[in-house]
């Protein structure tokens, strides 16, 4: 036990000096922000001097998050949360354009008050847009701790690096993994179990794309497995159910198992 005492001595020394918040801060921030942008999830309506007001308390509220860490930021904490306050209008606008997709994707979706209230696959995206706003304004951690507590929420596990365009729609979404240097097109459809990941996972590559590329308008089956970061999917192709693929498609594949078990492509 003396011997564990010191060693947790260290560790504790140790993430005091990395001075990061709570990841129950950090999420509570996200949720609240994606409250705001979509009051379906609480059904609090705010009149125009309420929505001004909560954005400065939004900002506030990410200044005071990233203040204990800013010696590892690349501008002062305050103004990183004004240059992300400065995304969310696209942010949102992109969100929007998701759940539209989400909604003409799914026939069982009856309206986008339903998307957006319910659907898990609109809600990890969410969660991944906020991510990736602070990603790419250099904030460490934070993105990562956003879009792991959205992978516990929903079984969804998307990387806050990875790039994805509007009107991205994950249907169902349970099992689904977009890697960390995935790239996502517009109007682009993933079922659950996909994964997008990396043929590698030697260390040494973590500067390298290691993750696909996946053109617009492409569809994703349940179960699809594509991996590498020389693989492309072309434009308008689909991937049929538990495929494998290490190598690029030309647009408009069709790629599905046959019954023998051999890949088809049309």
């Amino acid at each position: 036990m003396k011997k564990l005492l010191e060693q947790l001595k260290l560790r504790h020394a140790a993430a005091a000096a990395n001075a990061y918040p709570s990841s129950e801060q950090v999420w509570a921030f996200c949720r609240d922000l994606v409250n705001w942008l979509f009051p379906e999830h609480t059904g609090r309506v705010m009149s125009g001097a309420e929505l001004e007001l909560y954005a400065a308390q939004l900002e506030e509220r990410l200044k005071d998050l990233l203040t204990p860490m800013e010696g590892g930021l690349p501008q002062p904490a305050a103004a990183t949360a004004r240059l992300f306050m400065e995304q969310v209008p696209g942010i949102y606008n992109n969100l929007t354009k998701d759940a539209e997709a989400i909604l003409q994707g799914d026939p069982a979706a009856t309206c986008l008050y339903e998307v957006i209230r319910a659907y898990p696959g609109f809600y990890a995206i969410a969660a991944y847009r906020v991510a990736h706003g602070l990603h790419t304004l250099g904030v460490p951690l934070l993105p990562r701790v956003i879009t792991e507590f959205a992978h516990d929420r929903t079984g969804i596990d998307i990387h806050p690096a990875a790039q994805i365009a509007p009107y991205f729609c994950i249907d169902h979404g349970t099992g689904v993994v977009i890697g960390e240097t995935t790239v996502i097109g517009p109007h682009v459809k993933i079922y659950q179990g996909v994964t997008l990941g990396a043929l590698s996972i030697d260390k040494t590559m973590a500067m390298n794309k290691r993750h696909p590329t996946i053109e617009e308008h492409v569809v994703i089956y349940a179960g699809a497995t594509i991996l590498g970061g020389d693989t492309v999917i072309g434009h308008h192709s689909i991937i049929g159910g538990n495929v494998w693929l290490i190598k690029s498609t030309e647009p408009y594949s069709r790629i599905y198992y046959k019954a023998d078990g051999s890949i088809k492509v049309v």
